[in-house]
C-alpha cells in the first residue's frame, strides 16, 4: 500500500536510505561494543565489562528503532550483515587493551553524532520533522554514551 503521510516519495526514499546507513552504523558499533565486552581484560575488567554491556543494550534498541522508523517511511531497512559492511561509514576493529577499545568506541560515537548533525538538517530541509525528531534524540543518546567515554579515558 502507497504510504500518504505529507511526504514526497523522494524526500520517503531520502530519509530511508540515510536511516539505513545510520542503521549499518549502528549495527557495527553494537558488535565493536559487544565484542569489547567479551574481550575486556586488566584492572577494570569488571567495570568495563558492565559499562560495555549497558552500551550495547542501548544500541540494541536503538538498532531496532531505526530500522522501524524505515518501515514507517514505507521502505525496508538493509537486515543483513553484508549490508551493512557496505554501507557503514565506521570501520571494525580487532580486539585492543581496554583503554583503545574506550578510544576506539568514542571515535565511532563522535563519528556518529557528525554523521546524525547532517542527516537532521537533510530530513528538516525534507519537511520530515518526526525523523528530524527522531534523529535528535539519537544524537543526544550518542553524546551521552560519549560523555561517559570520555570520562572513562580520563581515569
Amino acid at each position: 500500500m502507497k504510504i500518504n503521510i505529507g511526504l514526497t516519495e523522494k524526500a520517503l526514499k531520502h530519509n530511508s536510505t540515510q536511516l539505513s546507513i545510520l542503521l549499518a552504523d549502528e549495527y557495527l558499533l553494537y558488535t565493536k561494543t559487544r565484542n569489547y565486552h567479551w574481550n575486556v581484560t586488566g584492572a577494570n575488567f569488571q567495570e568495563l565489562h558492565k559499562f560495555f554491556e549497558e552500551q550495547y543494550t542501548i544500541l540494541d534498541t536503538q538498532i531496532d528503532e531505526i530500522a522501524e522508523r524505515v518501515r514507517m517511511l514505507g521502505n525496508t531497512p538493509a537486515a543483513s550483515l553484508k549490508d551493512f559492511l557496505k554501507l557503514t561509514r565506521l570501520k571494525e576493529a580487532s580486539v585492543q587493551g581496554a583503554q583503545e577499545m574506550l578510544q576506539s568506541l568514542l571515535k565511532d560515537h563522535e563519528h556518529i553524532i557528525k554523521d546524525l548533525r547532517i542527516d537532521i538538517k537533510a530530513t528538516s530541509e525534507n519537511e520530515d520533522a518526526g525523523t528530524s525528531d527522531f534523529l535528535t534524540a539519537l544524537m543526544e543518546a550518542h553524546e551521552k554514551m560519549a560523555w561517559m567515554l570520555r570520562a572513562y579515558i580520563e581515569i
